[in-house]
């Protein structure tokens, strides 16, 4: 297990262009944080989801533009860190 967590990364880190498999997502101590994190994972960013990183934004490359299935949303980086990828090779 501790190989394939070696390779994962949080999908902020992903390159523009590139598809990757959320791994999981973190679920941080703060009441806030756990709020978005439910609702990344209503979205559908669950394990085994494969998403493609479309586009980083031009400013404080802010925000990214993701797609999941058939649907692209638009995450801030920090709402993206929280989500863990595996890139797909």
């Amino acid at each position: 297990m501790e190989a394939s967590r070696a390779q994962t990364i949080s999908l902020d880190q992903l390159p523009e262009g590139n598809w990757a498999t959320v791994a999981d997502v973190a679920v941080p101590a703060d009441s806030a944080g756990r709020t978005l994190v439910l609702r990344l994972l209503e979205l559908g960013f669950v394990s085994g989801e494969r998403v493609l990183m479309v586009r980083e934004g031009r400013t404080d490359r802010d925000p990214l533009a993701v797609r999941l299935g058939h649907t692209t949303f638009g995450l801030r980086r920090r709402e993206a860190a929280f989500i863990h990828v595996t890139p797909s090779t």
